[in-house]
């Protein structure tokens, strides 16, 4: 017997503001059964409580307070849960949680990213980059232990024309970056299979499926985030750099995707816009 998993998937910006902003009411409104969170900038205390009792809650917090932080909230209690990712070094702290769910009597793995933002030439694009790398060692090791996984959050990289509208003005910019793209052309060409890359590279294909291009085909978007400058949300110049990569096999259960887009720039309660997937296990 099949059963329905509702993911939704969303950088919130500030928890707390994003509660006096109206995100209490989607939630409400989505049935959703596991909720992964990024940018959460607020203790494990302050978000159980916006939450409820009714949610059962994993929260990695950044090592700054008041910085990064992710979390994975849902109905049925996480068996184990696992953080960190990379070098022993790096300080990944607030932006990689891992969960396992029993769904039907099958492990389904579920991760909350938050990739570093960067900038083109300093330390915080090295830093993106090294996270980045990590992930690429991860993933398929995630890929052996369940079959049924899905990685998902703010990665932060735009991985095609797409994916952009104003890609031209960003080819030199964190977000758009060859290289950055290079990963996800890895990440997401067919297993084993050579892919050439964005940054002029081959290598390897993990196998991964990208849920929201596959769902919405070859068309611009849709966007998951929009600058607050200008009129980039009302015109709909905005980035899609929220997904939820899945594992092949939990992506072809795949019944409905969604990027819950606010209906005006003023009711919006982040910058970024949450994505909502059915899965059938």
């Amino acid at each position: 017997m099949s059963t329905r998993l509702r993911i939704a998937s969303v950088n919130v910006n500030g928890v707390r503001a994003a509660y006096r902003k109206g995100m209490g009411e989607w939630l409400e409104s989505r049935d959703v059964d596991i909720l992964a969170l990024q940018e959460v900038r607020a203790s494990t205390e302050d978000l159980q409580g916006l939450l409820g009792d009714e949610w059962d809650l994993l929260h990695d917090a950044a090592t700054a307070k008041g910085r990064a932080g992710v979390a994975i909230a849902s109905r049925h209690k996480a068996h184990i849960h696992r953080v960190a990712i990379g070098e022993d070094d790096f300080d990944t702290a607030g932006r990689w949680l891992e969960a396992d769910y029993e769904v039907g009597g099958r492990v389904v793995t579920i991760v909350s990213a938050y990739v570093h933002s960067g900038e083109a030439g300093t330390e915080k694009q090295v830093a993106k980059m090294q996270f980045l790398e990590g992930m690429q060692h991860r993933l398929p090791e995630i890929a052996k232990h369940s079959e049924l996984a899905a990685v998902m959050g703010d990665l932060n990289v735009g991985h095609r024309q797409l994916d952009i509208r104003n890609w031209k003005g960003n080819v030199k910019k964190a977000g758009f970056l060859p290289e950055e793209r290079a990963y996800f052309d890895r990440w997401l060409a067919p297993q084993g299979e050579q892919v050439e890359c964005a940054d002029g590279t081959t290598g390897v294909g993990l196998g991964w499926v990208d849920v929201g291009r596959r769902w919405a085909g070859e068309v611009d978007g849709p966007y998951t985030w929009w600058s607050n400058r200008g009129k980039a949300f009302d015109t709909d110049t905005g980035w899609r750099i929220d997904y939820q990569l899945a594992t092949p096999a939990l992506a072809e259960g795949v019944t409905a995707y969604a990027v819950d887009r606010a209906s005006a720039w003023d009711t919006r309660w982040s910058d970024h816009a949450p994505v909502v997937v059915d899965y059938t296990v």
